[in-house]
């Protein structure tokens, strides 16, 4: 969440090698974010081989803004 609210869009072999995560794990993160509807995820091909690009949705957005609201309230 942190590297797309940063990056707005991110393929997902930017986001395996920014988090250093395997790609089983990435994409069961990426599905279960999606499927809280925090990203959105665009899949299609350049040439023949396939791109898959994750974005924040605006829930997702306001749902991470209120989640560093949270853990700063929690180290003040």
């Amino acid at each position: 969440m942190a590297y797309l609210a940063h990056a707005e869009v991110a393929d997902f072999n930017e986001l395996k090698a920014a988090l250093d995560a395997t790609q089983g794990n990435l994409s069961v993160h990426l599905r279960k974010l999606e499927d809280a509807g925090y990203i959105a995820i665009d899949k299609s091909f350049v040439g023949r081989k396939p791109l898959t690009r994750a974005r924040l949705t605006p829930e997702g957005r306001k749902a991470f803004a209120e989640y560093l609201e949270a853990i700063s309230r929690l180290v003040r």
